[in-house]
């Protein structure tokens, strides 16, 4: 099995803050995350002014203002922000990427040499958005949280038309309320897009806790996408819904040791366990005293660990043969 593909979604828990930006990305290489992404955007081409932030967005912001403008405009990451984040990245060993929200920070994070483009669930019904996107990015990932099956193909479609490869195109399943309640992930979406489409697919989270994120890796998710946090009580929109380090860890280890599990598919003996062949299976064994040239029958006949001997599968073809010499009770038949 190809590795999953795991994103630590630093997003907008940075607060605008680069030394908090900076321990993110400290937080998720610690964790063993592939990429740590962040989100690149301006506030003037991203929304409204007048535009109402979402019901979780309110209850996670301690003010009064409940506009979109006023709450992006203090997240934003400055280009300078960018590239100190990206030399951190380095220092860590882990790779940066960001989800652009507009035509410039597109551009933007082209010259930073982002090779894969991360389209949000918010655009995916934004068709010159994502033309653009298919034309800049090699590689695309696209979240369909909100979406219909037929606005997933639409947006496949418009990808592709723009030059988009589709085998270079993987689909995230995923849900945007925050946190999702469990009765609403309905993690088997992810196959029908995967079986239906006959794309690559994964899975975005926002559930609490790391189970469904282990659980669609053991689906076969190709992509898993995790929201985190340095502390879920921080004032933000998305701390609350966040991952904190040691539980991005956990959830890293355990996609991993799911990806060890999952094996080649092949139904065969594994190298550690053939040595407990011999101990658990079992032989055919004299039930009791045979004396030479006696008939071997289910009355003096039985099957006992250990498998050193004849197999029990061959019991048909041991009885009513004739014993080739003495055999005490419980020793192994020999043919």
């Amino acid at each position: 099995m190809s590795k999953i593909l795991i994103i630590a979604e630093a997003g907008v828990n940075h607060n605008g803050d680069i030394g908090l930006a900076k321990l993110l990305v400290d937080a998720a290489a610690e964790a063993g995350a592939d990429y740590v992404k962040f989100q690149t955007f301006k506030a003037d081409k991203l929304v409204n002014k007048s535009a109402q932030k979402a019901a979780y967005q309110k209850a996670n912001i301690g003010n009064n203002d409940n506009s979109q403008y006023g709450m992006l405009k203090k997240l934003e990451l400055t280009e300078q922000m960018h590239y100190d984040i990206i030399s951190h990245c380095e220092k860590r060993g882990i790779k940066f990427l960001s989800t652009p929200f507009d035509d410039d920070s597109i551009t933007f994070l082209q010259g930073l040499g982002v090779v894969i483009g991360k389209i949000p669930s918010g655009e995916i019904t934004n068709l010159p958005y994502l033309r653009r996107m298919a034309g800049v990015f090699p590689q695309l990932i696209m979240s369909t949280g909100m979406c219909t099956m037929d606005e997933v193909k639409e947006a496949i479609e418009a990808l592709t038309a723009a030059g988009a490869k589709k085998d270079n195109i993987t689909i995230l399943h995923c849900n945007t309320e925050y946190p999702t309640p469990m009765k609403d992930v309905n993690l088997k979406a992810m196959l029908t897009v995967k079986d239906e489409l006959d794309i690559t697919t994964g899975y975005s989270d926002h559930t609490l806790g790391i189970e469904v994120p282990i659980a669609a890796a053991a689906l076969g998710a190709t992509v898993i996408e995790k929201h985190f946090t340095l502390d879920r009580t921080m004032e933000g929109p998305d701390h609350p819904a966040s991952l904190e380090p040691a539980e991005l860890k956990q959830m890293v280890q355990s996609i991993r040791n799911i990806e060890l599990a999952l094996g080649q598919g092949f139904k065969t003996p594994s190298e550690s366990e053939l040595k407990n062949i011999d101990i658990v299976r079992k032989s055919i064994v004299a039930k009791k005293d045979i004396a030479q040239g006696e008939t071997l029958s289910d009355e003096n006949l039985t099957v006992k660990r250990p498998g050193t001997g004849i197999s029990p599968m061959a019991w048909d073809k041991v009885i009513g043969t004739k014993a080739n010499r003495d055999y005490k009770s419980d020793e192994l038949i020999s043919l």
